[in-house]
């Protein structure tokens, strides 16, 4: 392996681990409402949140580096407090990652929510607990399974995004580029054997994750009546 894959790993790591914490304090409380709520909004918004399982990457990532570039709202709101634009930076990387693996998070989340029933939540309000207890010491706990199995994925997705990487952060050594690029990179230049040892690790890095999904899962099965 080339000395310059082991800085895109690592920046991979981190961009992996922030999106993910970011992603499940997000996604934890819209995957609640959406498995609670009667509104009409439910539907739309549901589908807001999963476009990014239907769109190509690029044309999201081209989206959000408008929306993050010099005469983007975004951009023009950071520019303003003084931050700079976030496209072709760490920031500009977490903030596509959440994004683009938003999916991921919601929806395991809102199914162990909505399989869990309304009837924990209203044994737990009989007794005397506040709603805001309950689901910290009901909901959530009741919820464990899906919010690991969020996790992982968010996780996984982020590590091996490559289209909205690319088109937020480019390929800057040490600040944008991340293993997907690099695999790239090393494709561009023609050098085959270092592509090969990041692609073959990225392999066995997805096999493993797709295993502990299945090992989950079964484990659920086992527990659920």
């Amino acid at each position: 392996m080339s000395p310059q894959a082991w800085p895109a790993i690592w920046l991979t790591l981190q961009l992996a681990a922030t999106s993910t914490a970011l992603l499940l304090l997000l996604a934890t409380p819209v995957a609640w409402w959406l498995s609670r709520t009667r509104s009409v909004w439910r539907a739309p918004i549901s589908a807001v949140l999963t476009l990014p399982l239907v769109l190509p990457p690029t044309v999201l990532g081209f989206y959000l580096l408008v929306l993050m570039g010099p005469q983007g709202m975004l951009g023009q709101l950071t520019q303003a407090l003084g931050w700079g634009v976030l496209s072709f930076t760490f920031s500009g990387l977490v903030i596509g990652a959440v994004i683009f693996s938003l999916p991921f998070a919601v929806q395991p989340i809102q199914h162990a929510f909505e399989a869990m029933g309304t009837r924990p939540m209203e044994v737990a309000a009989t007794l005397g607990a506040k709603p805001l207890d309950a689901f910290f010491s009901v909901a959530l706990p009741l919820a464990k399974p899906g919010l690991l199995t969020a996790a992982i994925l968010s996780f996984a997705h982020t590590v091996g995004e490559f289209g909205v990487v690319l088109m937020i952060g480019g390929n800057i050594p040490g600040q944008t580029r991340v293993i997907s690029t690099q695999i790239y990179g090393h494709v561009e230049a023609m050098e085959y054997a270092q592509a090969h040892a990041l692609a073959a690790g990225m392999l066995v890095f997805s096999f493993a994750v797709l295993m502990v999904l299945a090992v989950l899962r079964s484990r659920a099965s086992k527990v659920t009546p």
